[in-house]
């Protein structure tokens, strides 16, 4: 079920109903029923939402296996980038910029 994996995620990453609604800006009342499962079919921009902030695809909310690629470390870093500010699109040159360096230090 969606609500018992939202609510086993949030959980892993410490993270109470309320720190996740303000963060996603769902409703409490609401991610509780969901977790509860008295609301069984959230919307995708819900789950997006919820997702984001817990650093997962909407696929592991929707899968009873879901992609567990990143670990905890990373999850906090992303998190952290997340609430910096930092557009996806400074990020993505920030990172762009890291591998031209990196390339133009081992061509030296």
């Amino acid at each position: 079920m969606i609500g018992y994996r939202v609510k086993s995620l949030r959980e892993e990453r410490k993270m109470s109903i309320s720190e996740l609604s303000a963060k996603s800006g769902v409703a409490k009342s609401y991610i509780s029923s969901l977790e509860r499962n008295l609301q069984t079919n959230p919307t995708i921009l819900v789950l997006e939402k919820i997702a984001r902030i817990l650093c997962i695809k909407v696929d592991a909310l929707l899968n009873e296996q879901p992609d567990k690629s990143m670990d905890e470390d990373w999850m906090e870093i992303m998190q952290d980038v997340m609430g910096s500010g930092i557009s996806k699109e400074e990020m993505r040159e920030f990172i762009q910029d890291r591998k031209l360096m990196s390339l133009r230090i081992a061509q030296l």
